[in-house]
């Protein structure tokens, strides 16, 4: 599809949320009647394009769904016809199409339950065989409908790099034989983890941009939340869903208060938490609290259930800091992950003291892991010491290594202060 095309589906409209909640519904009609992930996706791309050029004018079909189907597979029709031509395999392609057949069938290719395969393309785009980059893109095409233009933008690299990610990625899965099926159960838990953990990576860029001139991307952070919402849909009963998805909602309700009208970086400790949306924090509690009492324990509801200390609290002074270092030793056990300790080094620095909190850096020093989040870290705790000359120089570390600008600005200015 052109660029030009691409932009077109990718502008804001009042249609386009209805489009990226039908866009994997369709995805997953095509590919479990065709296959050809690749194709059917470039397909379904073209039919929102159609949607948004027509529905304005036109209104929204009775179905929705089915219109797009249609126009999706009419289009695949079209690819599939195309790429046998190209490679001298019509009578092969046609028994895989049957175009005419699945065209007049329309939205009836789906069960009288209308199944919902969502939950499918999303264990099909975080296939193991690709590298935690190429899930991210995948998942937001296909599942998020979003154009590589979008996705692009949001990690601050060119177009034709993202398509290029996202080109491999699909060729990838076209290489491992996967088929459009859930995994066997044997693989489901591991499989699950994998998607749950390339939604939380799409929040953490879309809250705390990796480079750039904007510290977040409410974009990215607000797809993150309506596909989590979509999986609890599918999955009610899990309890590391719940909890992902109350954390995202904890955490994002401070978004507004995290910087100034200039762009600056706020800190938790500083903001205006009359800013804060109450309502995502009272949702978010509620969900965390339930989980915690009849699911088994998982990562992200302890995470969750720290974020929600920290938004309960009226003032930061009022923050019940040794609950937080408590729970952060119950994270600690759960996972084994650098960012944890050097969150819990914050926490124990609040609740007992900064020595004791530089003392939890300590094992971090050998961690290859780490980034810049290590010297900020020991700054803050130094300038808490009084250590103000070794606080300088770890923010003016930090300073240098962080690719954020609106993190680098906020380091130097603390650097300046000391």
């Amino acid at each position: 599809m052109s660029e030009r095309s691409e932009r077109t589906v990718g502008q804001s409209t009042g249609f386009e949320l209805l489009l990226r909640e039908q866009a994997p519904q369709v995805l997953s009609a095509l590919v479990r009647h065709y296959g050809h992930f690749d194709l059917a996706e470039e397909a379904v791309q073209e039919a929102l394009l159609a949607a948004a050029q027509q529905w304005p004018t036109e209104g929204v079909p009775d179905n929705p769904r089915g219109w797009l189907i249609r126009v999706g597979s009419r289009r695949l029709t079209d690819l599939l016809r195309s790429e046998s031509a190209r490679r001298r395999r019509e009578e092969n392609a046609a028994q895989l199409a049957a175009p005419e057949e699945f065209v007049a069938s329309g939205p009836e290719i789906d069960d009288p339950g209308g199944r919902d395969d969502t939950l499918t393309l999303l264990f099909l785009c975080c296939h193991p065989a690709l590298s935690a980059a190429s899930q991210i893109a995948l998942t937001l095409r296909a599942v998020g409908g979003l154009t590589t233009a979008q996705i692009a933008a949001a990690f601050l690299v060119p177009e034709a790099t993202m398509a290029q990610r996202i080109s491999r990625a699909k060729r990838s899965i076209k290489q491992a034989g996967s088929s459009f099926e859930m995994p066997p159960e044997a693989e489901r838990d591991e499989r699950m983890g994998a998607v749950l953990h390339v939604l939380y990576l799409i929040f953490n860029e879309g809250y705390t941009a990796s480079s750039g001139t904007s510290l977040h991307s409410a974009e990215l952070t607000t797809e993150a939340i309506r596909l989590v919402r979509g999986v609890r849909k599918l999955l009610p009963d899990d309890g590391e869903v719940a909890g992902l998805l109350a954390l995202m909602l904890l955490t994002d309700a401070r978004r507004a208060a995290r910087t100034g009208a200039d762009g600056t970086l706020i800190p938790l400790a500083e903001q205006d938490r009359s800013k804060w949306n109450r309502a995502a924090i009272v949702e978010g509690e509620a969900m965390v609290s339930d989980a915690l009492s009849r699911t088994q324990l998982g990562p992200y509801q302890v995470q969750a259930a720290i974020a929600a200390v920290h938004d309960t609290a009226e003032r930061a002074d009022d923050t019940d800091w040794r609950q937080i270092v408590a729970l952060y030793d119950v994270l600690e056990q759960l996972v084994d992950n650098p960012m944890v300790k050097l969150n819990h080094a914050v926490a124990v620095g609040m609740a007992v003291g900064p020595k004791e909190g530089l003392a939890v850096l300590e094992p971090l020093e050998s961690d290859d892991r780490m980034n810049h989040r290590l010297e900020a870290v020991r700054a803050h705790l130094l300038e808490m010491s009084g250590d103000t000359a070794a606080a300088r120089e770890s923010y003016l570390l930090a300073a240098r290594r962080t690719t954020s600008m609106p993190e680098r600005n906020y380091l130097q200015s603390k650097a300046d202060r000391l």
